[in-house]
């Protein structure tokens, strides 16, 4: 029987386990890559585990989440994450440099190997036939110090690509959008999406990107497309062609199910307030004025669909009243525009061209105002996740965001008499490497400014759990809900203290105080509906509850990352084993799990009185060994310091 792509990369890497789904493996891991905003964590529990330099061939420490500098903060950790890489031999990613996505899948991404990173959208890589998965910080610092990469071998679904999209209206983005309405956000859970067919051909290894980098919003392990001679001629314009290796199905390959689209067929579509998989055609919205629209982000910032952008806007104006802001993905994308001219016609039609970084997608600056209607090339428009709690964020390709902005209303763009100059891809690419800088000696001191804090431990697992719920939520919690971002926020990063302040402050404002007050009573337990945990890899999500005495999530189910990250700092997850249960459980009951350290170890059945209301129900935990000796250990940091430390 033949293999599909993802088992012969899984193969080629196994360092223990058997590639058939749902089976445990440990994967060896060619590239590890941070960014700042969970970068910093990672750096210091990587530090605690007290590893001297990384043992994997390639790690990159990179500066594109926090690049605003209104206090010491921000820039201090820039100087941590510097002096950190070139003291444990990574390479480091200047601010200014680019996002950690786009420049990775420039100057280091290859088809056929393996890269975690501590962001949800490493997937991108998955454009150049790249296995790259989305990692909390300390799983990361973990596979730096040495140690395989567990996770349970999801299922592969194949989607095959048939026909060619309508350019220019419809492009890669409208491909994902399609996916996501029909998969919806929970759609990619245990499975990594494989591309296949001949539409796959038409698509540059930047459009493929796109349909990656977004994948992440199915849920997914992380999505691939082959390597063909597209992805050589990429390669090539990168002077990396020495990196290319042709990666391809078998002809009876397996997969856990088969998806069609047929590009042709494909009209443009707009994602709605609040979710990315509320995916509507753009005709239906017709009229609909708007105040902002953002171009860029790790989703669409590549050089050709900014010059495509650009046709669009040269000559013309932005609409009164309509705020455009475009941020590139990398300084090799900003020097290429200005090079060519095309900064001169964003910044001559009224744009506001930004800097190389994830600004607006996270609320790191261009919040939309009170109610505003934005339109964003970006890959999430969870509620408030612009900075802006009311503002209604909507998501679409850019040439589209352009139109739209230049209308002052979405219009259905089949029916425009605007010409759009196709970009041709680039035979080479500006190669100019200075703002990375590669390992050094690793003599260098570390420099810790005042912001930053030790990481946090957690004691290892006692016999019961006796807590009061501190909190009932309902389906689709993201990070962002549970950990907030933004520019007041995110500086906060390196201190677990004073961002602990903040969980669930969009919800509950009174929630960090509440559950201090039960840490010193038994702690806290969250209770938690559908795909508890979706979005970002952030592990303060999971880190800050843990410091703040949360004990167990008991959810009906989990996001994947979010589920690691509770694993890895000693959080029990828990499924109502009746989802009927979830709501019969009240904020302020109390909770007794009796024998929670033999159950995790066997059965892993626990029985749940509710000490308030007088019942008791099931709940199940589904962990691996490995999972279940990090819960017992109080984490995965304890576990590693013990195993590969000094």
């Amino acid at each position: 029987m033949g293999k599909n792509i993802v088992e012969k990369v899984f193969e080629a890497h196994l360092a223990y386990g058997e590639a058939s789904p749902g089976s445990r493996v440990g994967l060896r891991v060619d590239q590890v890559y941070t960014q700042d905003a969970t970068g910093t964590m990672a750096w210091l529990q990587f530090e605690a585990i007290g590893v001297d330099r990384v043992k994997v061939p390639l790690a990159v420490s990179y500066v594109d989440h926090n690049m605003l500098q209104s206090n010491f903060m921000n820039a201090d950790d820039h100087e941590f994450l510097r002096t950190s890489a070139a003291r444990f031999g990574a390479w480091f990613s200047r601010p200014g440099n680019g996002i950690s996505h786009q420049v990775n899948l420039e100057r280091f991404s290859a088809p056929g190997r393996i890269a975690l990173g501590t962001d949800s959208h490493t997937p991108t890589g998955g454009g150049i036939g790249m296995i790259a998965i989305g990692v909390g910080g300390l799983d990361a610092a973990t596979v730096m110090a040495g140690a395989p990469f567990e996770l349970k071998m999801p299922d592969v679904v194949r989607v095959r690509l048939t026909g060619r999209l309508k350019r220019p209206w419809v492009a890669a983005m409208d491909v994902i959008l399609e996916l996501l309405r029909r998969l919806t956000v929970k759609g990619g859970v245990g499975r990594i999406i494989e591309y296949s067919g001949d539409g796959v051909k038409e698509l540059s290894v930047p459009e493929r990107a796109t349909i990656t980098n977004m994948g992440a919003e199915l849920g997914a392990t992380t999505s691939i497309f082959p390597s063909d001679e597209r992805t050589l001629f990429f390669l090539k314009a990168q002077n990396r062609e020495k990196d290319w290796v042709e990666l391809k199905a078998d002809e009876d390959a397996r997969y856990a199910d088969t998806i069609e689209i047929n590009l042709s067929r494909l009209e443009p579509l707009i994602a709605m307030p609040h979710s990315p998989d509320n995916v509507k055609p753009v005709r239906e919205l017709e009229g609909l004025k708007i105040n902002q629209a953002c171009i860029g982000s790790c989703t669409n910032s590549s050089y050709m669909a900014l010059k495509e952008t650009a046709s669009i806007l040269k000559g013309r104006a932005v609409a009164p009243g309509v705020s455009l802001l475009l941020n590139p993905g990398s300084k090799q994308v900003a020097e290429m525009l200005a090079r060519d001219g095309i900064t001169r016609d964003f910044v001559a039609a009224g744009a506001r061209v930004l800097e190389s970084s994830c600004g607006p997608c996270i609320g790191m600056g261009g919040s939309p105002g009170t109610e505003h209607v934005s339109i964003r090339t970006y890959n999430r428009n969870f509620k408030g996740r612009s900075g802006t709690k009311d503002a209604q964020v909507y998501l679409a390709n850019p040439l589209l965001c352009a139109l739209f902005a230049l209308k002052g209303e979405i219009v259905d763009p089949r029916k425009s008499d605007i010409k759009v100059r196709k970009a041709k891809e680039p035979a080479s690419y500006i190669l100019n490497d200075n703002m990375l800088i590669p390992p050094s000696g690793g003599r260098t001191e570390i420099k810790k400014g005042p912001n930053i804090k030790e990481v946090p431990l957690k004691e290892p697992l006692s016999g019961a759990i006796d807590a009061e719920v501190l909190l009932v939520t309902g389906d689709n919690i993201t990070t962002d809900d549970i950990m907030p971002a933004g520019s007041q926020i995110l500086p906060l990063r390196s201190n677990i203290p004073a961002i602990s302040e903040y969980v669930y402050s969009g919800m509950d404002q009174a929630f960090s105080r509440r559950a201090l007050e039960a840490r010193a009573n038994g702690g806290g337990i969250i209770i938690g509906g559908e795909n508890y945990g979706q979005g970002s890899s952030r592990e303060h999500a999971a880190l800050a509850p843990m410091f703040l005495g949360i004990k167990a999530v008991i959810a009906k189910s989990f996001a994947r990352i979010h589920r690691s990250n509770l694993i890895n700092f000693g959080i029990l997850p828990l499924l109502f084993k009746d989802p009927a249960d979830y709501g019969r459980v009240s904020q302020s009951d109390r909770l007794r799990i009796k024998g929670v350290k033999e159950a995790v170890a066997s059965s892993q059945s626990y029985m749940v009185e509710d000490l308030t209301k007088g019942f008791s129900f099931e709940a199940v935990s589904n962990l691996t060994e490995r999972e279940a000796e990090l819960i017992i250990e109080g984490g995965l940091l304890p576990y590693t310091r013990a195993k590969f430390g000094k």
